[in-house]
């Protein structure tokens, strides 16, 4: 491990049978994965840069869909929901820079195969938590708007002028932030540790990470606002700031999952 992503110290929290052990972290801990993950980009820049632009690019595809209103905003707060599955190349960048190893674009690319079944298993319910937000996210529209939502610019423009638009953000937040916990819990660490340790299933992977981020709430919750806070700076700035964000979120996750699983 570098210096900016040291372990805790003392023992690991305990944990079921047949469950890996995770450990407790500190409030400072989200800061110093992030450095390690800085480290791990500046490390690896042209596989980590790569992933960013095609990243970015994907973003945009899917918050450009030819669908409009409820759709197009699903998709981009579902951005954030099929995210770990996106960033499993940088994981694979990383734990090969924690290696010492020479990283090559090429063998990252082909990740997953390391724990296919698990891992694509786990892809698969990525897919349906974001067909379930989409179903939720036109349920939440259709109870403040009638026929076709209006876009997301539309929105954006009348949010100081209409009190319902306000009433909408509020709502949809709501829902939003609850769903997002859920997904969150079970996918912080999951994915780096399917991969890192392929003779994982995925329900252990997602129980691990729900006792990781039950075990930190404090500190894992600041972590989620930090990859929130880093993506939307990320699609504010025209989608450009997301070639940097995402890879150094995808490489400061992997060093959470080094960080809280023991």
């Amino acid at each position: 491990m570098t210096e900016a992503d040291p372990r805790p110290e003392g023992p690991p929290a305990a944990a079921p049978p047949g469950f890996p052990e995770v450990r407790a972290v500190d409030a400072r801990a989200p800061w110093r994965w992030l450095a390690a993950g800085w480290q791990d980009l500046r490390a690896a820049p042209g596989p980590s840069l790569f992933y960013g632009v095609v990243l970015a690019a994907m973003g945009f595809l899917l918050t450009h869909s030819p669908g409009k209103g409820a759709v197009e905003l699903a998709f981009l707060t579902g951005f954030l929901i099929v995210g770990p599955f996106l960033l499993m190349g940088l994981y694979d960048v990383s734990r090969r820079v924690h290696r010492g190893e020479r990283v090559m674009l090429g063998p990252t690319l082909t990740a997953w195969k390391a724990n296919v079944p698990a891992i694509g298993f786990y892809a698969l319910i990525l897919a349906l938590l974001l067909a379930v937000w989409i179903r939720i996210s036109i349920v939440v529209v259709a109870l403040f708007f009638e026929g076709a939502a209006p876009g997301i610019e539309a929105l954006a423009r009348s949010a100081l002028d209409s009190p319902d638009t306000l009433a909408f953000a509020a709502v949809y937040c709501a829902a939003g932030a609850g769903f997002a916990l859920l997904v969150f819990a079970t996918s912080a660490v999951s994915l780096p540790l399917l991969l890192d340790r392929p003779q994982t299933d995925t329900i252990t992977a997602m129980i691990t990470s729900f006792n990781a981020v039950r075990k930190s709430f404090g500190p894992m919750l600041l972590w989620a606002a930090i990859v929130v806070a880093l993506t939307a700076a990320g699609f504010a700035s025209f989608y450009l700031g997301l070639v940097v964000a995402l890879p150094l979120v995808g490489h400061a996750t992997w060093h959470a999952y080094r960080d809280v699983v023991a």
